[in-house]
C-alpha cells in the first residue's frame, strides 16, 4: 500500500510515552561479563536464573531472524502468541472508540482480547467454503477500523484462505491486516513472510507451540516492519519472555531435522485419518485441511463426542461455533494415538 503512515494509527498516548527501560537496556553494550551488576536488587548466588533474562531476547531473535531471512528489527516475541496479539490491540485500538474486524469461525481470543481492550469487533461470517467475504469486509471497513485478522491455516476449519483475497485487504485496507500463521509449518503453502517488505501494513504472528511442540514454553513471535515492531517493543513488559522459555527455545530452533521429521509425520498420519475418515459412516464431510488437526461434519456431534471420550480419547466439539454445526476437529496425535482414534472411530460406527 502505497504512502501508508504506522503513525495514522498508533494510539496517541503510545505516541508519547515514553517506555520503561529496565536495568539490563541501559547496558546492552557493555562486556556483561566483567562487570558487577548491583543495580536491579538481584540475589547475587549464580544459579541459573538469579539474573533477570535479556529484555530483547537477542539471540532468540537472531536464530528466527536469520531462518526467516529476516532483519532483527523486524520480530518481536511474547509470552505466547496471545500476548502478542494483545500488544496489537493496546497499541493501536483506542478503546471504547475503534474497532476490528474478525471473520468467525475463527481463533476466538481475538473476538475476547478485543472485549478485554474495549474495542468493538465486527464479525464477518466466511463463505459456506471458508473463505473469507472481501467485499462485505470491506463493507464493514469505517474510518475506526484498525485492524482484520486472518488466520490462515484457520482454526477450527483447518483451510487456508486464497492469496487473492489476502492481497486484496492488503492493498484496499488502510490499517493493518494481521495473518494468524499459527499452522502455517503444516501447510505447502508457503508463508507470507515473503511479502512482509512488500506490504508495510502487513502484520504475521507465528508460534513455537505447534510444529516446533513447545507450547510449554509460552513463545508467540511477531513479524512486521521495524516501525510497527518498534511500537510494540514501546509497550511490551520489559521481561516479557522468561530465560527459561528463551533457552528452550534456542535449543529447539537449533534441531531443524527433528523438528522436520516431526512435522513430516503429523502430516501423514493426517494423510492416514483422512482416509479412514471415508470409511466412518456417521461422518457426512470432511473438510480440506492444512493444519495438524481435520473438521468433520458427523451427523451428531454431542454424541459422537461423548462415545470417544468413554473410550478415553478427548477432541473438540465446534457444534456451537458459526457454520460449524455438528462438527468435531481432531488434532493429529503420535502413530499410536492416531491408530487408536481411527479404530474408535470405526468401532462407534458400527450398526
Amino acid at each position: 500500500m502505497e504512502n501508508f503512515d504506522i503513525n495514522n494509527l498508533v494510539r496517541e498516548n503510545v505516541k508519547t510515552m515514553k517506555p520503561y527501560s529496565s536495568a539490563r537496556d541501559e547496558f546492552k553494550d557493555f562486556d556483561v561479563a566483567q562487570m558487577i551488576f548491583l543495580d536491579a536488587n538481584e540475589n547475587p548466588y549464580q544459579n541459573g536464573v538469579n539474573r533477570y533474562p535479556d529484555p530483547q531476547q537477542s539471540s532468540v531473535k537472531a536464530v528466527l531472524a536469520k531462518q526467516r531471512n529476516l532483519k532483527v528489527n523486524q520480530v518481536l516475541l511474547g509470552n505466547g502468541s496471545d500476548e502478542v496479539l494483545d500488544l496489537l490491540f493496546r497499541a493501536f485500538c483506542e478503546p471504547k472508540t475503534d474497532n476490528v474486524i474478525t471473520l468467525p469461525p475463527t481463533y476466538g481470543m481475538y473476538g475476547v482480547l478485543a472485549n478485554i481492550n474495549s474495542v468493538e469487533n465486527r464479525e464477518v461470517l466466511l463463505s459456506t467454503d471458508f473463505q473469507p467475504e472481501i467485499e462485505s469486509i470491506l463493507e464493514a471497513v469505517d474510518a475506526n477500523t484498525k485492524m482484520i485478522f486472518l488466520c490462515s491455516p484457520n482454526n477450527p476449519t483447518g483451510n487456508s484462505f486464497a492469496d487473492e483475497s489476502v492481497v486484496t485487504l492488503l492493498q484496499n485496507f488502510k490499517g493493518l491486516v494481521v495473518v494468524d500463521e499459527a499452522y502455517i509449518d503444516f501447510s505447502k503453502k508457503p508463508s507470507w513472510l515473503v511479502e512482509l517488505d512488500e506490504y508495510p501494513n502487513l502484520v504475521i504472528t507465528q508460534t513455537l507451540s505447534k510444529a516446533y511442540g513447545l507450547a510449554g514454553i509460552r513463545l508467540g513471535i511477531c513479524y512486521a516492519s521495524a516501525a510497527i515492531i518498534a511500537v510494540l517493543n514501546k509497550i511490551k513488559p520489559p521481561y516479557n519472555v522468561n530465560e527459561l522459555t528463551q533457552r528452550r527455545a534456542l535449543e529447539r530452533l537449533a534441531d531443524k531435522e527433528k523438528i522436520k521429521l516431526e512435522i513430516d509425520s503429523i502430516v501423514k498420519q493426517r494423510d492416514d485419518l483422512l482416509k479412514v475418515l471415508d470409511e466412518v459412516n456417521f461422518v457426512s464431510k470432511i473438510y480440506p485441511t492444512e493444519a495438524n488437526f481435520v473438521l468433520i461434519k458427523v451427523d451428531d456431534a454431542t454424541k459422537r463426542y461423548n462415545e470417544l471420550i468413554a473410550k478415553g480419547i478427548v477432541i473438540r466439539n465446534r457444534t456451537t461455533q458459526p457454520l460449524c454445526e455438528n462438527t468435531l476437529r481432531l488434532t493429529i496425535g503420535t502413530v499410536e494415538e492416531n491408530k487408536k482414534l481411527m479404530e474408535a472411530l470405526l468401532a462407534i460406527g458400527q450398526p
